[in-house]
């Protein structure tokens, strides 16, 4: 492997590659997937309520910390979980939501957009559309502050969060407080620099990321809300907290979206993730390169759900 990485970061991807299967079917990578994630999802924290319900027709699981005051209504992070809009579920992001909640001591709710093939582009999109419309309805059904709701993603659910902001500001509706994307994909072109320089890095490749891509996009596809960097105007998004991975495909797709908001006047903090690699933040506990990540994570989200628009 020629990427420096630490000890604890070469042990944690030697242990996310041993569920690794050989099998290209859907349902196998899901099976795997799945596994692996088990393996590294500790139990929940004690001092959380966590339900599962369906907003506008799609499952949700909301954690709520129990510490939370009854006094006013909760401020919320609506997460979307990674996986290439493919593989991943609720459970396979329960490691970081439920901390999360914890963390934050806000609301935290996650959201089971449809998958890639058996749901191309826009189901899953238009599924994290409708389940934020009907968070702003049902918001203070739910104990949550309808003006303190942030918006979170990593990887695919990145791009999803991304194409969230666009959406509700080509619709003139109120942005969330705050974007945070974690090594998100944004449509970047082929020919950026990680692409070529991190074309064989663990965990995610060039060829896997093509692949991702041909699953989720119809051919041709260029909407904004499927590839954001496409957006013609990056004005009026919510403030960004854009983290990459070191060694990975995806980092210049964050370098870029970064810059886009800045130059549009977006309030924008970077996090160029040194000796990370993609879908990394998985080794919370097990890397200090990714606590640290985890820990600038949480401080973003803090300053987001502290303003009130």
């Amino acid at each position: 492997m020629r990427y420096p990485l630490s000890p604890e970061m070469a042990q944690f991807i030697g242990k996310t590659l041993s569920f690794s299967v050989d099998s290209l079917e859907i349902a196998d990578q899901r099976r795997s997937y799945s596994r692996m994630c088990e393996a590294f999802t500790p139990a929940r924290p004690p001092q959380l309520e966590v339900k599962d319900f369906s907003l506008a027709g799609v499952a949700v699981r909301s954690y709520r910390p129990r510490r939370l005051s009854l006094e006013h209504p909760a401020p919320c992070v609506v997460y979307l979980h990674g996986g290439g809009w493919v593989v991943g579920d609720l459970d396979s992001h329960d490691f970081l939501t439920a901390a999360l909640a914890v963390d934050l001591n806000a609301v935290v709710i996650a959201i089971d957009y449809r998958l890639a093939p058996e749901h191309p582009f826009p189901a899953g999109f238009d599924d994290c559309l409708e389940v934020w419309h009907a968070l702003q309805i049902q918001a203070l059904r739910l104990d949550i502050d309808p003006r303190r709701i942030a918006v979170a993603g990593d990887s695919a659910g990145g791009n999803l969060a991304a194409a969230l902001c666009l959406a509700l500001r080509e619709a003139g509706e109120r942005q969330p407080v705050g974007q945070a994307l974690v090594y998100p994909g944004l449509g970047g072109a082929d020919d950026l620099p990680s692409r070529r320089e991190c074309f064989d890095a663990p965990l995610l490749s060039t060829a896997d990321l093509d692949l991702y891509r041909q699953l989720y996009l119809p051919e041709d596809e260029h909407s904004p809300y499927a590839m954001p960097l496409n957006a013609k105007d990056f004005r009026g998004l919510a403030p960004a907290f854009i983290a990459v991975a070191q060694f990975d495909p995806l980092r210049d797709d964050g370098v870029c979206y970064e810059r886009a908001l800045r130059e549009a006047g977006v309030s924008t903090e970077f996090d160029p993730g040194p000796g990370l690699v993609h879908g990394s933040l998985r080794g919370k506990g097990l890397v200090p390169e990714v606590d640290a990540l985890y820990r600038r994570l949480v401080t973003a989200l803090l300053g987001f759900l502290r303003i009130t628009l």
